[in-house]
């Protein structure tokens, strides 16, 4: 089972990553009327690093989706939920 800091550090993992990700798209849309061989080289370097990133974040994304897919699968047996009424019900006690 993970713990709470565990599930909050990546937590805030993905969140950098995002920002990390959203600053460079950014900076690709601002730099690309620079047309010199060294900006457009090091434009296509990090617009593979920005694949490679987006690529990495959906993995994470997924997996953390699928850890709350079955803690939810866990609590739902453990207290014998059998309607979508009682999960909602057992989620606002």
């Amino acid at each position: 089972m993970e713990t709470p800091n565990r599930a909050q550090n990546q937590e805030q993992l993905i969140g950098d990553l995002r920002l990390v990700i959203e600053n460079a798209e950014e900076l690709l849309k601002n730099t690309d009327h620079y047309t010199s061989a060294l900006y457009q080289n090091a434009r296509a370097k990090l617009a593979l690093a920005l694949e490679a990133a987006n690529e990495e974040l959906a993995r994470f994304e997924d997996a953390q989706l699928e850890r709350m897919m079955a803690a939810t699968r866990a609590a739902n047996e453990r207290f014998c939920d059998c309607t979508g009424e009682q999960r909602i019900l057992r989620a606002f006690h």
